[in-house]
């Protein structure tokens, strides 16, 4: 017979799966829970609950809970600890383990039963009650947490409400929310999800719900109903006080060994190294005690130690709400390492195959029956990148100023220099996104890297804080940075007087590229979206076999050099980047083995270099999200487990951390001091985990802001775009999602209704639109001649909502400082929108008004504004202030007064917004389908052609092919497509054999004069009777489109 320990059958095969799986404990062995039963805890029993998940990483990683009920007893309780100690051993000695007491759970372990638990009397000894001996009991509850929720039930009595707190009242058919005055509105938020899972659970999901605020009493309303259910309405007493409400404060950390049972203090300071594996330790961190575990000790030696903490806790007479947490040599949490000095980068997390096999062989050396130790493979994951077609714009920092890069060298980086870059582009229905990043060259000075961050803020304030702000930093460049530029080249040396400065106090040589240099570059990516060549140091030693490699020997010709182990998608690179390079110029290849002695020469000889693919450091994103705080100065986080896209509280600033890249993330309502110092806390939290992670202090940083979260942000989220817009504060966006409109919404509601009362009025004759505003079609705006659309609203559903947001009141008056931008381009479309008044809202483009007071109104003409809009400016004014003096100026004579109007003078922008094209589908096309009025596309997927009817207008045949590049554009971004494929303009009565394939053609039918109505009548009833072949063509990704355009 074997002599290693029995696993216990109900642990047989567990952890192999993510998710949880559950026991109780009946007669002090593990029986394992029906699914069904998940979230029903019987307050008389005891439960162990088991947590897998298999990180991206491919490891796995365990949390053990073990759940004492408030009414089970000593010896059951006793028995679940031993039995969490067990299943550890199962799993290979890893897992972290917590002690979870009713009432007073961890939020981890409620994160793991959203949105609550309902902890339900009874147990296995007791009995439970059956849904046929249930009555429907009423019950009220009282609610707190902002992100879990402890439910707790409370003696139905008036006495149990109070001012400080949220409170649901249960009946059998309305369920109520009582709102304390001086209740957290994040809790209330809570709360509704509560009366949701109340509903369906307990009312088969019908069920009236009232929301009662305290101190707001009518009698006739849902408040007189809930007072009369205790008895009438009286004044709350102050909130009475009880155990369970006492908090453990956190106190400094103290450090005890055990040994034996006996806990004994150890005096200095905290450090890494005092820790003993064949040791087990308590740290006594006041609101949590951690067990830590050596991973040479005994099976039973933890046994002993997981009591001696119960028992410290109970000496020490603590409160019910202090936690404990065992953890394993090796496997430490973040916030037990955050009470030490440092964590020695050396002395981080072991990778969980590694760390977990070393454990599981001393538990096998113990005779402990060890099984399931097995590690998957890691999610190769892809990461969503940006719409293309957008606009692009780089600045270089020179000299405490951003100097804007030429077209030609958009791309280009010098690794002396820092660079700000904003990407503009469409996303979904919104109008606009922003994309802000700095790049930090790893050779650029401080000072640069300062004003870097310094404007960029000035660009992400100039728009309304809406773009996403990042920090990259050479070799560290995300893949939605990379991809922007197709390929990204990374130069030596540097171009601004920074970097100049900073060689010459260093008395450094200055390696600044040239075009007729001599300079190697390897080649990095896989495809379009990832192509990166960084310069490096021109000799042989710099090649490798599994890479490619450009050299620039002079001015006259470039070599493409391809390792002998480098990839085919590698080798199909290569000529692109030395293209982007050095447009046009002479390119020399040569394979590994085959170069010629011009090759040797340009690096100074031939010199042996390494055959072996360079290890790769890709990181596999784990995200983690996490709230923080500061205490003493000092920077704290916790993390909220199992996140989803409510745990993003609009009141909040969140950090999500990644592994590759760390996100703070800033709500809405957040107060504005606090938004300006994101990048701050930020910056704070990537200090910290440097320090116990182990994180890179070059990781990118990106600010992201509630309503513009990128793609490559919400893809860590089950991602809902209509909850990210919703407006208000928490409890308002939750009762908007939850039970319908908010306030806000109200007076949509009621225009809605209204206006179909007008409309039966007249006898359902009228044609019933709804028009958005910056949606309205031509014949609305044509009805107004002009139409102005001020800021603000007169209303008191207006007045209510903004109120309610805490937001600043900015409806217009006549004596206010306003700036309007005039759009349209005759008197049926003008139309008059009222701007921020700063500078950075104007546009050389456009025409605007500034009414600075009641006194006079400007009239702004931008240099490329266009002659209707100058026209119309004027007609405008003059409605919307008659008789008041106008003062004209043009773009750059502008007088001091219009600056200060504005707040003074600022950048702004100089480009046209762009147009969008709509493009449809002509299905199951035929030769007949080319109309001679339209111009048409016809994409092959293998090249493009726009075939041009010859009646169509003059001017547009000459666009031709600026229609095709705008399809192509589009097509790139959409579907995938080559930027490069190829582009054919086609004209009717000279269609190619190559265009002519894709359709059943017919040349007499392509010959026939006349518009299309004249050739129709020539073809059915003229002199030619050929028999008509006009069958479909039906080739596989061969689309025909018809293309229109509407303006932004």
């Amino acid at each position: 017979m074997s002599s290693s320990k029995v696993l216990d059958p109900a642990f047989q095969g567990v952890g192999q799966k993510p998710g949880t799986e559950i026991w109780r404990i009946e007669n002090f062995q593990p029986v394992p829970l029906q699914k069904s039963d998940y979230g029903k805890f019987y307050m008389g029993d005891s439960y162990i609950v088991l947590h897998t998940i298999h990180s991206k990483a491919g490891s796995h990683m365990y949390d053990i809970h073990f759940w004492i009920g408030k009414d089970t007893s000593q010896d059951e309780a006793g028995a679940a600890a031993i039995k969490t100690v067990e299943l550890d051993a199962a799993l290979g000695g890893r897992a972290v383990q917590h002690r979870e007491l009713q009432g007073h759970e961890s939020d981890k372990f409620l994160s793991y039963f959203k949105p609550c638990i309902v902890p339900l009397e009874g147990g296995v000894a007791s009995g439970f009650k059956t849904p046929e001996e249930e009555v429907f009991e009423t019950r009220l509850y009282i609610c707190k947490g902002k992100r879990v929720v402890k439910l707790k039930q409370i003696p139905f009595a008036r006495s149990s409400l109070n001012h400080d707190d949220v409170f649901i009242l249960d009946t059998e058919n309305k369920i109520y929310q009582f709102n304390g005055a001086n209740s957290n509105i994040q809790e209330r938020a809570k709360a509704l999800e509560i009366i949701q899972f109340l509903k369906e659970k307990y009312h088969g999901g019908v069920c009236n719900v009232a929301i009662v605020d305290d101190g707001k009493l009518d009698t006739e309303s849902d408040s007189g109903e809930f007072w009369v259910l205790f008895g009438g309405f009286a004044p709350l007493g102050k909130k009475a006080s009880s155990e369970d409400d006492v908090i453990p404060e956190s106190t400094p950390a103290k450090l005890y060994s055990i040994t034996e049972g006996e806990v004994k203090p150890i005096e200095g300071e905290l450090l890494k190294s005092i820790l003993e594996n064949s040791k087990c330790y308590l740290l006594d961190c006041g609101a949590e005690i951690f067990v830590w575990i050596g991973r040479a000790t005994q099976v039973e030696e933890r046994k002993v130690a997981t009591q001696s903490a119960e028992d410290f806790v109970a000496s020490h007479n603590r409160p019910k709400a202090t936690r404990i947490t065992r953890l394993i040599q090796g496997y430490e949490t973040s916030s037990f390492k955050s009470n030490f000095d440092s964590w020695p980068a050396a002395s981080a997390t072991p990778g969980g195959d590694d760390g977990r096999g070393k454990v599981a062989a001393l538990l096998k050396q113990q005779k402990v029956a060890v099984k399931g130790l097995t590690k998957t493979a890691p999610v190769q994951e892809e990461v969503p990148l940006l719409e293309g077609g957008g606009k692009m714009e780089v600045w270089c920092i020179d000299d405490s100023a951003k100097t804007p890069l030429p077209k030609e060298d958009i791309g280009k980086f010098c690794s002396g220099d820092c660079y700000i870059v904003l990407y503009t582009y469409h996303s979904g229905e919104r109008k606009e996104d922003y994309f802000l990043c700095c790049w930090i060259g790893k050779d650029s000075n401080e000072e640069d890297q300062k004003i870097a961050a310094e404007l960029a803020n000035t660009v992400f304030n100039s728009h309304k804080g809406r773009p996403v702000q990042g920090r990259v930093y050479e070799g560290k460049e995300p893949p939605q940075f990379v991809a922007l530029f197709q390929p990204m080249v990374v130069l030596k040396g540097g171009i601004s007087a920074g970097y100049r400065k900073s060689i010459e106090e260093k008395g450094l040589t200055d390696e600044t590229y040239t075009a007729d240099s001599v300079a190697l570059f390897q080649i990095s990516g896989n495809s379009m979206h990832n192509i990166k060549a960084q310069q490096v140091d021109a000799v042989a030693t710099s090649l490798n076999s599994t890479e490619c490699f450009l050299l620039q020997s002079g001015s006259s010709a470039i070599f493409t050099w391809y390792g002998t182990q480098s990839t085919h998608e590698q080798q199909q690179l290569a000529p692109k980047v030395a293209e982007f390079l050095k447009p046009g110029v002479t390119r020399k290849h040569c394979k590994e083995g085959t170069e010629a002695s011009a090759f040797w020469s340009a690096l100074g000889g031939k010199q042996d270099y390494t055959s072996t693919e360079k290890e790769s450091h890709e990181i596999v994103r784990d995200p983690h999200l996490y709230t923080f705080y500061l205490n003493k100065g000092k920077f704290k986080v916790e993390e909220v487990y199992n996140f989803d896209q409510d745990d993003l509280l609009t009141e909040d600033i969140l950090i999500l951390d990644t592994r590759a890249e760390v996100f703070v993330w800033v709500g809405q309502c957040v107060d504005a001091k606090e938004k300006q110092q994101a990048f701050e806390f930020g910056q704070k939290y990537i200090d910290r985990a440097v320090s116990l992670e182990g994180m890179s202090p070059k990781i990118t940083l990106y600010k992201v802001t509630e309503g513009n979260e990128p793609c490559f942000f919400t893809t860590f989220f089950s991602w809902d775009s209509h909850r990210a817009t919703v407006p208000g504060n928490s409890f308002q966006k939750k009762v908007a999602l939850l039970f319908g409109a908010s306030h806000a919404e109200e007076d949509q509601k009621t225009a809605a209704e209204l206006a179909n009362t007008v409309f039966n009025s007249h006898k359902g004759r009228p044609v019933q639109g709804r028009v958005y505003e910056g949606k309205e079609p031509p014949q609305f705006v044509a009805l107004f001649q002009p139409m102005v659309v001020l800021k603000g609203g007169i209303s008191a559903g207006y007045r209510k909502s903004i109120e309610e947001k805490g937001l600043t009141d900015e409806t217009y008056t006549a004596d206010s400082v306003a700036l309007f931008q005039i759009s349209g381009n005759s008197m049926h479309n003008i139309k008059a929108q009222q701007v921020d008044a700063v500078a950075t809202s104007l546009n050389s483009t456009e025409c605007f008004l500034l009414q600075s007071g009641s006194s006079a109104i400007f009239t702004w003409y931008g240099t490329q504004s266009t002659h209707e809009q100058q026209q119309l400016a004027p007609k405008v004014a003059e409605f919307l202030k008659p008789g008041v003096t106008r003062k004209h100026c043009k773009e750059g004579t502008e007088a001091s007064a219009f600056w200060s109007a504005l707040g003074g003078k600022q950048d702004y922008t100089s480009t046209e917004k762009e147009s969008h094209e709509i493009v449809e589908e002509v299905y199951n096309f035929d030769q007949d389908d080319l109309l001679t009025e339209d111009i048409l596309i016809l994409d092959t997927r293998a090249e493009v052609f726009v075939w041009v009817g010859q009646c169509v207008d003059a001017k547009e045949k000459q666009q031709a092919f600026e229609f095709g590049q705008k399809y192509i554009d589009r097509a790139v971004s959409l579907e995938g497509m080559s930027p490069k494929i190829t582009l054919y303009k086609v004209t009717e009565g000279n269609e190619p054999c190559f265009f002519t394939t894709f359709f059943s053609w017919d040349s007499h039918r392509a010959t026939v004069p006349g518009n299309s109505f004249q050739k129709k009548v020539a073809l059915l009833f003229g002199a030619s009777h050929a028999e008509e072949d006009v069958g479909l063509s039906v080739l596989k990704r061969t689309i025909l489109l018809f293309m229109g355009w509407e303006g932004l």
